[in-house]
Formats: structure tokens, sequence, C-alpha cells
């Protein structure tokens, strides 16, 4: 099972693929970013976030997509922003046919560390560990992105043994 996670942004979406046989097997992991340029009018940034994403989806064959649901406590044109790249980000996901999940970051947090509460640092140190990293990946976006994929890999497989 090829699971793909997305941390939505506009500046920096991440993106984080596993590949699976159950929740104990995975054979292997990728991940990246699609940046936007910050001058670039926002239909553009919009439609490159569509193109990038969707030439992803088409080389990969994800059989499940997780896209983080936000949580902006403050500034509101950021996450009006934001807001509209994940809408494009799902558009793009449900053209394809796929299953998508949408986690609150709390449980994913609580998926992953067993602690809703977790700061990031504890999130990428689980990462690193049930994938057998070296390292943390680079940059923060794409390791939130693994670490959606990986809640859909065990919340998929939770729904399969019930």
């Amino acid at each position: 099972m090829r699971i793909l996670g997305i941390d939505p942004g506009l500046a920096t979406t991440g993106i984080g693929l596993i590949e699976a046989e159950s929740s104990t097997a995975i054979a292997h992991a990728d991940w990246l970013t699609i940046t936007t340029p910050p001058r670039t009018p926002l239909y553009e940034r919009l439609l490159e976030i569509q193109r990038d994403l969707a030439a992803y989806i088409d080389a990969n064959q994800p059989d499940l997509a997780v896209v983080e649901q936000l949580f902006f406590a403050t500034n509101a044109r950021t996450a009006i922003d934001v807001a509209q790249a994940r809408g494009v980000i799902l558009a793009t996901v449900a053209q394809h046919a796929i299953p998508i999940m949408e986690p609150t970051p709390l449980q994913m947090k609580s998926c992953i560390t067993g602690d809703g509460s977790a700061d990031k640092k504890q999130v990428q140190d689980m990462i690193v560990r049930t994938l057998k990293l070296t390292e943390t990946p680079q940059p923060d976006d794409a390791a939130d992105a693994l670490a959606l994929a990986l809640f859909g890999l065990y919340q998929h497989t939770f729904t399969l043994v019930r």
C-alpha cells in the first residue's frame, strides 16, 4: 500500500510517501516539498501546487492520501492563503479518485507519539525511529507529511482489523 501524506501550505507544501505491506513492514519512504515564489500572484502559486502534486500522484500512484486539517490561532491572512492551497490539494487528490483522510494536528500527534500535545521534535524523533532513518527529514513540512502518511498507515490498518 502506498500512502501519501500532505502538509498543506502556500509557500511550502510538504509531501511524504510511504510504501508498506503492514504497519510494521514499511518498505520505502520518500519526501519532498512543493515551493512557490512569494511575489508570484496567488492564482499562479495555486496552479503550481496543483500541477506539481498531480505529477507526483501520477508518478507514484498512491492508494490513500492524508491531508492535515488546518489549525491557526493568529494570522487570518495566512490561514486564508493556506486554506486555498489546501482546497487545491483536496481537489487534485479527489480528481485522481484517491481516498482521503483528514486528521487534525492533535489526532496525528496522538497517533504517532501517543500524546496529542507532543512537540514537533517528538514527532520527528518517532518518524526517524519508525522509518529507520539516519536523520530527520528536512524541511519540517516534509517531516510533517511523513507523519501524516504514517497516521494513514496506522489508521488504515486499524480500520481493517475491525
